[in-house]
């Protein structure tokens, strides 16, 4: 199984949702950053459950120990492991049906491919995996925060036929996202998504929805053509979140409704740099970073685990109907928006120090009039 993501700055995570805990080893991260364990617990209280109705009432304080590569704050540039322990495992809940493939669940496939899987609550298919990626994240934005003032912001942008919320790509601001339980800053869309999961929730049913995310004061230069393009690391860091079916980057899909004289981002020059007028290109170009803000958006299914009966099989073969017990989301969103952003930094971090690795120091200096 590949658990392991990145190439300089790498994370392998590990741990099943109901075994001892879960975590992160990260190589590759420079030496002498200070890190700053509180801003790692912030984002996991952001992503840990119970936070609301909307969520799963599973209870877990998702407290993050360092287990190695700091010293004194600061890190060492060897790996840094990162521990979270499962406190309110409930495996038993899961054992009437240990032996049933649960629809659209990885409970079939990961029979078929290992001849053996963990049936309580996921195992290692459960998205409390994300736990370790939203720890690493946070690691990596400090460091790009050492070289220049990257903001990355994730919002929950629709759900089921709600939306798309009315966002600022150039202004909103985590605090702004943060301000309501579903993490939408569009408060009148946002009352509208609360309803809309609140009702599946009490009709024992799931919803899904789009997250868009915005990454701002990226430098020009980020992305490794032609396999490793800033546009395909991003694809396939969302695409390897559990329930995401979709991802798309600037104008996405709706590009293809555009001529070419409508779709190009002109350039100009504005205080002696390039930009663009406007930005379909969701701030790559040819796979590589222009300087303009990166968005895209990425789409969520609605959660498998349901109350409703369903048809199935079990590993015999024989026909069952299932209804689903066990602690859940209704809707996965409020809590994917910072785990998205933790995916986002961990791929920008990558390119960044692939790219100083090329050019040198030089290369942000060169960029961006800094040091």
């Amino acid at each position: 199984m590949l658990s392991t993501f990145g190439h300089l700055f790498r994370i392998t995570t590990f741990g099943e949702s109901h075994g001892g805990g879960v975590g992160v080893v990260i190589d590759g991260c420079p030496a002498g950053v200070e890190l700053d364990i509180e801003e790692v617990q912030k984002e996991l209280t952001r992503r840990k459950p119970g936070q609301s109705i909307l969520t799963t009432p599973r209870q877990e304080d998702d407290t993050a120990s360092i287990l190695s590569g700091t010293f004194e704050g600061k890190t060492l540039g060897t790996p840094i492991a990162i521990l979270v322990g499962n406190k309110d495992a409930r495996p038993s809940s899961y054992e009437p049906f240990k032996d049933i493939y649960r629809p659209s669940h990885a409970d079939f496939t990961y029979q078929a491919k290992y001849g053996i899987r963990n049936w309580m609550g996921g195992g290692r298919a459960s998205a409390r995996e994300t736990i370790g990626r939203v720890a690493a994240g946070s690691v990596a934005l400090q460091v790009l925060r050492e070289y220049f003032p990257l903001e990355v912001v994730a919002w929950v942008e629709s759900v089921h036929t709600v939306g798309p919320a009315k966002v600022d790509l150039a202004t909103v601001t985590r605090e702004q996202v943060d301000k309501n339980q579903v993490r939408c800053p569009d408060t009148e869309a946002a009352q509208e998504m609360f309803t809309a999961i609140d009702t599946a929730r009490r009709e024992q049913d799931s919803v899904g929805g789009v997250i868009g995310c915005v990454a701002r004061n990226v430098p020009a230069g980020l992305g490794e053509p032609v396999f490793s393009k800033l546009e395909a690391e991003l694809a396939k860091a969302m695409l390897s979140l559990p329930a995401v079916k979709g991802f798309e980057i600037g104008s996405g899909f709706a590009g293809t409704h555009l001529r070419g004289s409508e779709h190009n981002d002109p350039f100009r020059m504005s205080r002696g740099k390039v930009v663009t007028t406007t930005n379909h290109s969701g701030g790559v170009q040819g796979g590589i970073t222009n300087g303009e803000s990166i968005y895209f958006r990425v789409a969520f299914k609605p959660t498998a685990t349901i109350g409703k009966v369903q048809q199935t099989v079990d590993e015999q073969g024989e026909e069952r109907d299932l209804a689903a017990r066990g602690r859940h989301d209704p809707c996965v969103l409020p809590r994917a928006v910072p785990i998205v952003e933790a995916m986002t930094q961990l791929v920008l971090v990558d390119a960044f120090l692939m790219q100083r690795a090329r050019a040198g120091a030089s290369f942000f200096s060169e960029k961006t009039g800094q040091n």
